[in-house]
């Protein structure tokens, strides 16, 4: 049975990742915050529920510790928790930085000796193209026109992590994603997106690679992308 972690996975591509993987046979546990709402979406989709706070040492280090109680390894992590910030201030590059970057950091070291102890041991990272300095340089892409600067420098940054773990770990396989446009919370203000099943599909195809497959990529559901 191939254990999975996803964080930020009570609602939108997170959660119907974790739907999908549960179909697929994993045990799946759905990192959340919010302990009513995490409870209620693990039991929605016959997962199980850990409090993750990915911004707190002591919560990230608890639901580790609850996994490796429970399952002894983590065969795949997925980082899907994130901000999307409008605004341009210090309070919200903080926000941005310690959700969508730092946050890997520290879900990833408490994660690691889990993940060791794996047979074929996945981290797919939920990040964005906007983060690729090609897409938000070339005029015929979205991203072209679209100005998020928090947004795309911590993407960008969670991009860079991605890679820098599979050079660190190469018995790890890392690879980072663009689910593509989705039409959840953080994109509500926008009016745009496609339904969240659609984009955990290619969060699945990426956590689900046979074993041998590639690692310190970024990807769509398309294949590789340049960053």
């Amino acid at each position: 049975m191939t254990v999975t972690l996803i964080t930020g996975a009570n609602k939108g591509i997170g959660h119907a990742t974790a739907r999908q993987l549960a179909e697929l046979g994993h045990t799946v546990y759905v990192g959340a915050r919010d302990a009513e709402r995490g409870e209620l979406a693990a039991r929605e989709i016959g997962a199980r529920f850990v409090q993750l706070d990915v911004t707190d040492d002591a919560s990230v280090s608890a639901a580790l510790a609850t996994i490796d109680g429970a399952e002894g390894r983590l065969d795949v992590l997925v980082h899907n928790a994130g901000v999307l910030e409008t605004g341009l201030d210090g309070p919200a590059a903080s926000r941005s930085f310690e959700v969508n970057a730092i946050g890997i950091v520290r879900v990833t070291e408490a994660a690691l000796p889990l993940l060791e102890r794996s047979g074929d041991p996945r981290v797919v990272t939920v990040s964005s193209s906007m983060g690729s300095f090609w897409a938000v340089t070339t005029p015929e892409r979205p991203e072209f026109g679209m100005p998020l600067a928090l947004y795309a420098a911590s993407k960008a940054a969670a991009t860079m992590l991605t890679l820098q773990y599979a050079k660190a770990h190469p018995n790890v396989r890392f690879n980072a994603v663009e689910p593509g446009t989705t039409a959840t919370d953080m994109t509500a203000a926008f009016g745009i997106g496609r339904p969240p099943g659609e984009s955990a599909a290619v969060v699945v195809r990426v956590a689900t690679l046979p074993p041998g497959g590639r690692t310190g990529t970024l990807q769509d559901e398309h294949g590789e992308l340049a960053w």
